[in-house]
């Protein structure tokens, strides 16, 4: 059995009528409407939302001429038809559609659901509008029928824009690599398109430019920012040898590499596949609506069916008698609850999220997240902020902390390099006046050397230092190796030849990162840390925030892996994330929740986004989580409860006392039902973080 993709429901592939090929792989569909979905999404939700206003006006027409009652009865039924049939037969007909389908795929859907509600009450309404003596004083009930196919579709909308389409998200990635590559073609730089390079191509990639491809470094050097890939917060050095990866950015030095791998090979293209694969066959949720009504709604056209006969035939009733008893048990049994107990209370949980700054896109995500077991943490712009920054200033002998920050930073000054930029910033901070520096020299890959008032300031590595013969006293070395340790990353301050101190730089934690840890924590669950730094970086960082283990060195594609072995040990994850390297990951999981701040590509593929960029809010998403999917349960309850406890009576039970369910009142039975299901999801509102 194959699953739909886009509404999940299981599909017989030798029976399934509608199926679509795309890249090679074939997907199937329970209706037309989840076909056209899947291949058209922009055309769909243009199409849907023409049908959400026509709609609309005309189901709050007959709301209003209902209660409003401008022309005799007889007319003012009539009236009601002209207004709610368009709306039952055109903007409802993609649900007769879908109920024609699922009875071709021998399964019950929501479709089914709503059409068989829709269809009951306008049918009966339309009975008493043309044929009045059949329910002599009858009521009409074309507003409900009208409204709750306008509901259903305004809540389709909504749901279809808040969801991130793996299209857009798939598109963003793909602007990422630049349109244009430099080659050197007969001794000469040429502009070529990107998809015209070839494997050993030599490219030129100057300051601030996109590396258009992969390869390896033939000659130049210079620090490249790797973030968006690899999740390093800190620009990697670059010289012969090294690989560069496409959609990188240069930051400083030019650089000429050889073309290693183009087009699908290369490491944006893995992430790509990646990143369709995972959104594609990600379990659907099983909905509780649809397992109920492929038994109930069978069993109530059996009822009904069986029970007309049996008063017609047996109990000699006569006709009307047998069809108003027909009629009201298709009516008190109308599911119209049931299909929006579900819908009503996402619609609620959702806009109360968006009110605590947490975006939720779609129902299916909020379902999922109560069941949550492991959550999965993305180390860099995710726990922590994600930009280097001052954390230690150690001083050796006399010279005083400004004093050393002075001289560090004045050296640095001009330099764009993120570390001289972490140590300018503090300056500044701590409102420190520079000097400008003379005989400025950067040592590639190392560090600096300038004048500053007189002074020769040696800044850098401590390979630097020990190139440089400068002095360092044992005291130094010991607090050097505690800092690495804390996998921070060093620039020893040399003055004169001899090393007065050591500027510890780090990526910092984010405010509450520690906390939300300890809450999700209490919660029960397993937290993980992921992160594309070394080892003892994260160690430092999962010492900090108390996560309960963590993985690092871990390759975009190994991070969706990772989340793959913990779901085949059986665990619901989610993974929180912010960059491209965790767009697979966060697609891979059962629910993606993206940071706010972090890139588009994130915030397209994550179910849930943390629009403030606080990690607090993940832990008040999963308590929202778990009070909607509570709400819908009730209302399942609810909604079940009306529809099959006045089943018996409608169907005659206590005639034999004098007591039968006119259609008139079976009708409010289920009015009623939908109201309480309403109102319950209504009370979501009261909401608030603990």
């Amino acid at each position: 059995m194959a699953k739909d993709p886009v509404c999940g429901m299981y599909v017989d592939e030798k029976k399934a009528a509608l199926k679509a090929e795309v890249r090679g792989k074939t997907y199937y569909f329970c209706s037309e409407s989840c076909l056209r979905t899947f291949l058209k999404p922009e055309v769909e939700l243009r199409n849907l939302k023409y049908l959400v206003a026509f709609s609309l006006t005309l189901g709050i027409l007959t709301l209003i001429f209902s209660f409003v009652k401008v022309l005799p009865t007889s007319l003012n039924h009539l009236l009601l038809f002209l207004l709610a049939t368009p709306v039952q037969f055109i903007a409802g007909w993609r649900y007769y559609k879908g109920t024609v389908d699922a009875i071709r795929n021998r399964a019950a859907n929501m479709d089914t659901l709503i059409a068989t509600g829709t269809t009951a009450a306008w049918l009966y309404s339309t009975i008493v509008t043309f044929a009045p003596k059949v329910f002599p004083d009858g009521a009409v009930y074309f507003d409900t029928a009208a409204l709750i196919i306008a509901l259903i579709l305004l809540g389709k909308l909504l749901e279809d824009i808040a969801k991130g389409k793996a299209s857009e998200a798939i598109r963003k990635l793909m602007d990422l690599q630049p349109p244009l590559a430099r080659v050197v073609r007969n001794g000469k730089e040429e502009e070529v398109p990107v998809e015209q390079v070839q494997v050993g191509d030599i490219l030129v990639v100057r300051p601030g430019e996109k590396v258009p491809v992969d390869g390896v470094v033939v000659a130049g050097h210079s620090a490249v920012d790797e973030k968006m890939i690899t999740g390093e917060s800190i620009p990697v050095e670059k010289g012969v040898g090294d690989e560069v990866i496409g959609a990188t950015i240069n930051k400083a030095g030019m650089l000429k590499f050889r073309a290693t791998k183009i087009g699908a090979d290369t490491t944006l293209s893995q992430i790509i596949k990646l990143v369709e694969e995972a959104q594609i066959s990600r379990a659907p949720i099983q909905r509780l609506a649809d397992v109920v009504a492929s038994y109930f709604v069978p069993a109530v056209f059996a009822i009904a069916i069986v029970s007309f006969l049996v008063w017609y035939f047996i109990g000699e009733a006569g006709f009307p008698f047998a069809l108003t008893i027909l009629i009201s048990i298709l009516i008190v049994a109308c599911p119209c609850a049931l299909g929006i107990a579900t819908p009503t209370a996402i619609m609620v949980g959702t806009g109360k999220g968006a009110e605590n700054g947490i975006l939720i896109k779609g129902g299916e995500h909020l379902e999922k997240t109560h069941k949550v077991q492991t959550i999965v943490f993305d180390k860099t712009g995710t726990l922590t902020k994600g930009e280097p920054s001052v954390t230690d200033i150690i001083v050796a002998g006399n010279i005083g902390e400004d004093r050393l920050l002075f001289l560090a930073a004045s050296a640095e000054r001009h330099s764009e390099h993120p570390i001289g930029m972490a140590l300018v910033d503090k300056a500044n901070e701590k409102k420190i006046e520079l000097a400008e520096p003379v005989d400025f020299e950067a040592v590639v890959g190392h560090g600096v050397k300038a004048n500053v008032e007189g002074k020769q300031v040696t800044l850098g590595t401590l390979k630097l230092m020990e190139d440089e013969k400068t002095k360092m006293s044992k005291e130094v070395k010991e607090k050097a190796e505690l800092l690495f340790d804390q996998g921070k990353t060093l620039s020893f301050v040399a003055v004169d030849k001899k090393v007065e101190g050591i500027i510890a730089v780090a990526d910092t934690l984010k405010p509450n990162a520690v906390e939300a840890v300890k809450r999700l924590q209490k919660l029960g669950l397993e937290v993980v840390m992921l992160t594309g730094d070394n080892k003892r970086t994260g160690a430092a960082i999962a010492k900090k925030t108390g996560v309960n283990r963590y993985l690092a060195e871990v390759l975009p594609q190994d991070k969706a892996n990772e989340i793959k072995k913990l779901q085949q040990e059986g665990k619901i994850v989610a993974m929180v994330g912010d960059g491209i390297n965790d767009a697979p990951a966060l697609a891979q999981a059962d629910v993606g929740i993206a940071i706010g701040s972090g890139t588009d590509v994130a915030l397209e593929t994550g179910g849930i986004v943390l629009i403030k960029d606080d990690l607090m809010d993940v832990v008040t998403a999963i308590q929202l989580s778990k009070r909607t999917v509570s709400k819908i349960k009730q209302n399942l309850f609810w909604a079940f409860f009306y529809n099959s406890a006045f089943i018996p009576v409608a169907a005659g039970i206590l005639a034999p006392f004098g007591i039968f369910m006119h259609p008139i009142f079976a009708a409010a039975a289920m009015a009623s039902s939908s109201v309480t299901v309403v109102s319950n999801s209504l009370l979501l509102k009261r909401f608030l973080p603990r």
